[in-house]
């Protein structure tokens, strides 16, 4: 599969927000701590569901959580 971008994500600032530790997050999602550090760290892309969930917990829509950044074309000579 071609890599087109790089996806980011601003969980960790809405987790702050609220003052939920990765924990309280991961609990309220039904996943791992770890699964929540992964998607922070940008290690690990979360399934489109959990992705859903996460928007609908802080009541944002999922664009204001994931964003796509697509990386430049390299130009052909």
């Amino acid at each position: 599969m071609h890599n087109f971008g790089r996806i980011f994500n601003e969980v960790y600032l809405l987790r702050a927000e609220k003052r939920w530790t990765q924990s309280d997050l991961a609990k309220e999602l039904g996943v791992t701590r770890q699964t929540i550090a992964a998607i922070e760290n940008e290690k690990f892309i979360p399934s489109l569901e959990l992705a859903f969930a996460i928007a609908y917990i802080f009541k944002k829509n999922i664009n204001e959580v994931f964003n796509f950044e697509p990386y430049e074309e390299e130009e052909e000579e």
